[in-house]
């Protein structure tokens, strides 16, 4: 009895849900169903129909406005977060080297090129399908420009070979010009992710002997990434950031957590130029 009156439930939905997870499953169940007990032309007549609507069902899967870009392969429009498919963007709290070998917020900005380039233009995402984490999993274009080509050909992301080759061609014209993480050095996002000791450094710039250990650490992370980076910075309530010194009344109290938009600088320098002022107390 149930399941018939989730059949019943499901009839006017049936062409607007979505093409994955449990709704879709009792639709097409629920037409199964319903072919089950229809004569043969009434059949071949509902699939031809069904057949001529694919189109627009994929249509009515796009996913389109102007997102809230987390990093730099992760946006959100409305309620609907989605991941660009086909590349790979370090997170936030990822570090790279620069053209000195200076320590780099790489995964800050690749997030913030892509929302100097397109983070008040109105997108169009063409859903595929849907991560272990919930996530749609999309490609996206801003003015008819494919956004994930833009980021891999800009040196802000790499082609996820594993999934897709779509841009391949692009991330080897951006390793050849040296354009955006590829004038440093830096680890693959999927290594870095799992803290891969054994994993190679990409860009041009030759590593220092001990750059596995510091483009393995976090700049976000519970240790500080090298001995000469210890400056904490967190968010206060009113949302400013604020740096502490390790003489700072309350340094030891700074818990590092990603999740409470902490960071580990190495100067002072470089965390006014962060936007991050000094600690009154």
């Amino acid at each position: 009895m149930a399941a018939t009156s989730d059949c019943g439930s499901a009839k006017l939905k049936i062409l607007r849900v979505s093409r994955t997870g449990p709704a879709a499953q009792l639709s097409a169940q629920c037409l199964v169903n319903y072919f089950a007990g229809l004569p043969m032309f009434s059949k071949s007549l509902l699939a031809a129909l069904v057949l001529l609507s694919l189109p627009a069902l994929a249509r009515a899967a796009d996913i389109t406005g102007v997102p809230k870009i987390r990093e730099g392969d992760q946006i959100q429009i409305g309620n609907s977060r989605i991941r660009l498919g086909g590349i790979d963007a370090p997170s936030t709290d990822q570090l790279c080297l620069n053209t000195k070998g200076e320590r780099w917020t790489c995964g800050i900005a690749a997030r913030d090129e892509l929302t100097r380039h397109a983070s008040n233009k109105s997108w169009t995402c063409h859903t595929r399908t849907t991560d272990r984490r919930g996530r749609i999993v999309a490609r996206c274009e801003v003015d008819g420009e494919d956004i994930q080509k833009w980021l891999v050909a800009n040196g802000w992301a790499l082609a996820y070979m594993r999934i897709s080759h779509d841009y391949e061609v692009d991330e080897k014209a951006a390793r050849e010009a040296k354009v955006g993480m590829w004038q440093g050095a830096f680890i693959a996002p999927w290594d870095w992710r799992v803290r891969n000791k054994k994993t190679t450094i990409l860009g041009a710039t030759k590593p220092p002997p001990n750059a596995h250990a510091i483009l393995l650490a976090s700049a976000s992370g519970p240790v500080a990434p090298s001995p000469d980076c210890t400056i904490k910075g967190n968010v206060n309530t009113s949302g400013e950031c604020i740096f502490h010194q390790p003489t700072s009344r309350w340094y030891a109290k700074i818990e590092m957590k990603i999740s409470k938009g902490t960071r580990w600088f190495c100067s002072v320098e470089e965390a006014e130029a962060a936007g991050c002022r000094e600690t009154r107390r």
